[in-house]
């Protein structure tokens, strides 16, 4: 009876040793990525147009009604294109009036100058007067001064008159008429806006805070929505001192280091703000292990197909996105999925990349 008890201990003991045996952990696939440092920190991206830098907006030197307008918005004109006329009526009638009055006193000095040879002739003869000689030298003056008027009077008229059509002093593109066919206008008022083709720029509208972080450091990059790969870089050229009272944005102008064929006026584009910065990297936020108050990521062994934990320093965290300062290595693979169920030293599958 004594040994079967023993026999029967001998056999739980040997049962309990078996039942504490290690299982193989399983081997795992996981989503993973190769870490790349950064060297530039991205402000922002910001949408904006391609826009000429010089625009001038021109109107009449004289008032009137338009009688036509010769070109269209988006037309192309060179220096001295007719852009728009007035009814010349006006200025037609001014410049009769001054002829006729040039005319008239062009007789009165005609007269004037053959009064003053014959009471010269007179007085050299002895029997004119002093004071009839002067009074013809006056009136030869007087009609003289009165002639040079009249002549700048009719030139004036000529000027008024050619100032009824509007011309372009420079090769332009007319972006925008504020006035039409049939309109009266006054003296200097905006009628057409043209803008020089021949240097663009882009502009972009910044938030209040972004506007007030820039610095001489910062790079634009500067590229179509259309097609990213038509691209360039800027420099701020000006930045405007007060917000929009809208958009609460401030409006700034880049100078574009080279001006791609496809940059037409109005042209869409995007801005990207960077920033040259130490090296940190980038992970998506589902790599992150926090636990034991301790930032991790697990770091794949690629020799050995295992997985470990690695302490990172956390610069930045978003809504998808972690930014690192240290604790990875460029070209180390790391975990970016299902980090809570992972176990130190398991056997990972890497072969599939984490397309984020």
């Amino acid at each position: 009876m004594k040994r079967l008890m023993l026999v029967l201990a001998a056999s739980v003991l040997l049962a309990g040793c078996g039942g504490d045996e290690e299982k193989p952990k399983p081997v795992r696939p996981v989503l993973s990525m190769t870490v790349e440092p950064q060297m530039e920190s991205q402000l922002g991206r910001f949408a904006g147009s391609i826009q000429a830098r010089y625009e001038s907006t021109l109107g009449f030197r004289v008032s009137g009604r338009i009688a036509r307008r010769w070109v269209d918005v988006g037309d192309r004109v060179k220096a001295g294109d007719t852009l728009a006329t007035l009814d010349p009526t006006d200025q037609q009638n001014q410049l009769r009036a001054a002829e006729g009055d040039l005319a008239r006193i062009q007789a009165q000095w005609i007269n004037a100058q053959a009064n003053a040879r014959r009471q010269q002739q007179l007085y050299d003869r002895g029997v004119g007067a002093q004071a009839g000689l002067d009074i013809a030298q006056t009136d030869l003056k007087t009609t003289g001064a009165s002639l040079e008027q009249a002549r700048a009077a009719v030139s004036q008229a000529r000027d008024q008159l050619g100032y009824s059509e509007l011309h372009s002093d420079h090769p332009a593109i007319v972006t925008a008429w504020q006035a039409e066919a049939g309109q009266t206008v006054g003296a200097g008022e905006a009628v057409v806006t043209l803008a020089r083709p021949d240097i663009k720029e882009a502009v972009i509208d910044l938030p209040t805070g972004v506007a007030e972080r820039l610095t001489p450091e910062l790079t634009f990059t500067v590229a179509s929505q259309l097609d990213s790969r038509i691209s360039t870089t800027a420099t701020l050229r000006e930045l405007e001192p007060q917000a929009d009272a809208a958009t609460r944005t401030r409006r700034a102008r880049l100078t574009l280091a080279t001006t791609p064929d496809a940059f037409h006026l109005g042209t869409a584009i995007s801005v990207t703000l960077t920033s040259a910065v130490s090296p940190r990297f980038q992970l998506p936020l589902t790599a992150l292990l926090a636990r034991d108050g301790k930032t991790q990521v697990w770091v794949v062994d690629t020799q050995q197909k295992t997985v470990a934990t690695r302490d990172v320093t956390l610069i930045e965290r978003t809504a998808d996105s972690i930014i690192l300062a240290s604790g990875v290595q460029p070209g180390e693979r790391v975990v970016t999925a299902g980090v809570n169920s992972l176990e130190q030293g398991q056997k990972v599958i890497v072969d599939e990349e984490d397309p984020r």
